[in-house]
């Protein structure tokens, strides 16, 4: 018998090893350092394609934290329900709006589907090979773990 997932999900999606586009795994990074309810499961979704749709499935909420460029101030935080989401990664939103567009698409589809979802997108200043994150999306990490914190609580 299978052991029950945790019902609230927080998902960060990016690559590392692209600057900018790592800010989703490094707010989970951040948050691992918090003590949070058992009923959360943090899960660095890197740029796990496909699998996000398991990793997505049967959550009764799910945060989901990635890297876009909207062409807004870089480190600014946008907040999104999962329809916009949807819509804005048609329109090449996210730096992995084929993967996470197309998983939150597919998880809704089969009729797994968090009963409720927000998406983070942190505005990427560049992509280029570094660990290391801009200046102005490293500074936006601190008020986006509250942010990620209130939603727990909302």
């Amino acid at each position: 018998m299978s052991q029950r997932r945790p019902e609230i999900l927080i998902l960060g999606v990016g690559n590392i090893l692209m600057g900018d586009d790592g800010v989703g795994v490094r707010v989970l990074e951040r948050l691992r350092e918090l003590s949070l309810p058992e009923t959360v499961e943090l899960v660095d979704g890197g740029t796990a394609g496909a699998d996000l749709v398991d990793i997505l499935a049967d959550r009764r909420k799910a945060i989901v934290i990635d890297a876009v460029d909207v062409g807004a101030e870089p480190g600014s935080i946008h907040r999104y329900q999962v329809d916009a989401w949807i819509e804005h990664a048609q329109q090449v939103i996210s730096l992995h709006q084929v993967g996470l567009g197309q998983a939150l698409s597919m998880v809704r589809l089969i009729g797994a589907a968090p009963r409720e979802w927000v998406v983070f997108g942190v505005q990427i200043q560049t992509i280029e090979p570094s660990l290391e994150l801009s200046g102005p999306v490293a500074k936006s990490i601190d008020l986006l773990v509250q942010d990620v914190l209130k939603e727990l609580n909302s």
